[in-house]
């Protein structure tokens, strides 16, 4: 395994393969699938401070090589995450990684102090970037100064690793980069869903409760594999790169672009064992040229 492993602002991967929040629950549906132990590490559902019932329904809509979703954050709070999943998530041995969102920076803040006070989360994971909800989320990601405010409190409530989400709904994905950089963060991920939207042409009401959703899947994976190109070059911090990624090839695209690990989303929702395929695949890849993980992350040539 050791020509898997990566470490990522101090902390050690067994392996570059996580699963991406909102796609893999608390892990419990997946458990009986295969031993989580096997995965880089788990990126759970995205938690609020209070519970949330999320938007209404409809919130799935599939669409040529993706889906959009507008499921809205639902999940049971930080405090039901602490006192009933991660002692579950605790009993594996992978890198626990909290993902979460609050309508203003000390939201955050508090959140992120909840964590670290519990023991047993390896990173937090700031969402800034979700579209489908009405406050918070996309709203502090949509701006350099949004994204500077919540990281910064966060920084100031933990000791923790700072993982930030970014959106790609965005105009210039390296100046939000910059901005979490520069505001204290110690690895970035991306990219989050395309904003999108589909109509009933027959009864010419959009499909989804919410009007608009976050498109992930297949369809999404050139937008994500270039913007994780250009912030892997402009910040020096390391990437987690997602958006379509179903085959040790996608991962290959990503790591090759500047990823220091990847993770897999949408596609755990139609295969259950798409992230250990992912890594098997990419074992076997690497195995063959007698490379490391390491050897290949940013080694793109480009033209």
């Amino acid at each position: 395994m050791s020509r898997l492993g990566v470490t990522i602002a101090g902390v050690p991967f067994k392996n570059p393969v996580t699963v991406a929040s909102g796609t893999f629950g608390f892990g419990r549906e997946f458990a009986p699938f295969y031993d989580l132990s096997r995965l880089g590490g788990i990126v759970v559902k995205g938690l609020t401070p209070a519970p949330r019932e999320g938007n209404r329904p409809p919130r799935i809509a599939e669409t040529p090589l993706g889906i959009l979703n507008s499921v809205g954050l639902q999940n049971p709070g930080v405090e039901a995450f602490v006192r009933d999943e991660l002692p579950f998530l605790r009993g594996f041995d992978t890198n626990i990684i909290a993902n979460i969102t609050g309508a203003t920076p000390q939201e955050y803040a508090d959140m992120c102090k909840t964590l670290s006070a519990a023991g047993g989360v390896d990173m937090i994971e700031i969402n800034v970037s979700c579209p489908n909800v009405k406050e918070g989320g996309a709203l502090f990601g949509a701006s350099a100064s949004g994204i500077s405010s919540v990281v910064s409190a966060c920084r100031k409530a933990t000791s923790l690793p700072l993982i930030v989400k970014l959106s790609p709904n965005v105009t210039d994905i390296v100046e939000m980069a910059k901005a979490a950089h520069q505001a204290g963060a110690d690895c970035l991920s991306l990219i989050n869903t395309l904003l999108g939207m589909r109509i009933d042409t027959v009864t010419r009401r959009p499909i989804l409760g919410n009007n608009m959703g976050g498109l992930s899947g297949p369809a999404v994976k050139p937008v994500a594999v270039r913007m994780v190109y250009q912030v892997a070059r402009a910040v020096p911090l390391p990437v987690i790169g997602m958006g379509g990624i179903s085959t040790a090839d996608d991962a290959m695209e990503f790591l090759l672009a500047g990823a220091t690990a990847v993770s897999v989303g949408t596609a755990n929702l139609v295969n259950p064992m798409a992230a250990v395929e992912v890594l098997e695949g990419l074992r076997d890849r690497l195995d063959s040229t007698g490379e490391s993980v390491c050897d290949i992350i940013g080694a793109v040539i480009p033209y």
